[in-house]
């Protein structure tokens, strides 16, 4: 049986320049183990990681997706991905939830989200 989520990796070819957009732009918290082909950040009880490994997996940097980021102003937060030129989507209301989708330098797609009051 599954117990949690452990972490969620993207794959990147350029880990300095992903761990600018993800820190910087993002705000995302640094996590406890950095080296030159693996960062981490800490995201709520998981951790989001940036591997810089994924072309000896077989994996294409650039094209993962499925993060999706809880922010406390979705449109403040798409301002900062347009000024980082993230090209955002617009917000769009959901039934629960405001949403936009972007990608990151390397082409890996992402969500931000606003979830309503309940």
């Amino acid at each position: 049986m599954i117990k949690e989520l452990s972490y969620m990796a993207y794959y990147v070819r350029d880990v300095s320049r992903a761990r600018r957009f993800y820190g910087e732009v993002l705000g995302l918290k640094p996590g406890e183990w950095f080296n030159e082909s693996w960062i981490e950040f800490d995201v709520g009880g998981t951790t989001f990681a940036l591997d810089g490994t994924g072309e000896e997996l077989g994996i294409t940097p650039g094209s993962s997706t499925g993060a999706v980021f809880e922010v406390d102003d979705i449109h403040a937060m798409r301002q900062r991905l347009v000024d980082a030129g993230a090209q955002p989507t617009e917000v769009s209301e959901m039934p629960s939830c405001w949403v936009s989708f972007a990608s990151d330098p390397e082409g890996n797609r992402f969500a931000i989200h606003h979830r309503k009051a309940p």
